[in-house]
């Protein structure tokens, strides 16, 4: 008769089924190990590949659960090196570089927006063009600075002309961001437009019905905000964005100035 599982076993074999899952695995095997061990979860690879993709060009997952997520860096080089040279959906087609994420791995702030640009695909980071000068803006309002958050998106190559990433792009490219997501373990997500908000959520509705509210999400807290490009366009939506760092601020503690930044 096989042993029941302690807690802690439980909590851990929970872990790697999550983890496996945020890949696409949904389906294990027991296989035995050294004595004193009941058994280890290791994935059924036959169904790792999607109708889309060839083993030539996908690069599997390692059958072992990430680095200690005390180690985060190495947890997020781990991820970075799972991408690889991502063929995974169309996007890759045109993009100059991948763009994974950047910032402090301690953050209690995330910031996901939808995809790069023109000026974030050549430079492989998030946030560097205009959209991205003034989210620089928006962090600074709050006391805070670019190097105390996280910044990544729901997809990690530039969609061609800019446009909106579709369904499928974002369903290829979003567990990776789960899975970063889970390494830094920020206390509060900032999603920033429709597209995240409604990757990240698993919904569609108004952003008017979004905002405003907070979610519970993978162990932490995500506020919907205003995308900076949106911002851009439509510069009257900067006091209703302005409204929603004040409650992450408040949230953090950080005593929300009560007058809205200029730029």
């Amino acid at each position: 008769m096989p042993k029941s599982l302690d807690p802690q076993t439980k909590k851990h074999l929970a872990s790697r089924v999550n983890y496996y899952r945020e890949m696409g695995i949904y389906d294990f095997y027991r296989r035995p190990v050294e004595e004193g061990v009941e058994f280890v979860l290791q994935p059924a690879t036959e169904n790792l590949l999607a109708d889309n993709m060839s083993p030539a060009k996908t690069k599997l997952p390692a059958a072992t659960l990430p680095p200690a997520i005390s180690d985060k860096p190495s947890a997020l080089k781990l991820i970075r090196e799972d991408i690889g040279d991502c063929t995974r959906c169309r996007l890759h087609k045109g993009r100059t570089n991948l763009v994974f994420g950047v910032g402090n791995v301690n953050a209690d702030i995330m910031f996901v927006g939808e995809g790069p640009g023109a000026d974030e695909d050549a430079k492989g980071e998030p946030f560097v063009g205009r959209a991205g000068q003034l989210l620089n803006n928006m962090i600074s309002a709050m006391g805070i600075g670019r190097e105390d958050v996280y910044i990544a998106n729901v997809v990690k190559c530039r969609p061609p002309g800019n446009r909106t990433p579709e369904k499928d792009e974002c369903d290829t490219c979003s567990p990776f961001l789960m899975r970063q997501i889970d390494v830094i373990k920020p206390k509060v997500i900032v999603a920033l437009g429709a597209v995240a908000a409604k990757n990240l959520l698993a919904v569609s509705d108004s952003m008017a019905n979004l905002r405003g509210r907070w979610y519970d999400f993978r162990d932490t807290k995500l506020l919907v905000t205003y995308h900076p490009a949106y911002l851009l366009r439509d510069p009257r939506q900067k006091k209703e964005a302005w409204k929603d760092l004040q409650m992450v601020m408040k949230f953090l503690g950080l005593n929300p100035p009560a007058k809205a930044p200029q730029d």
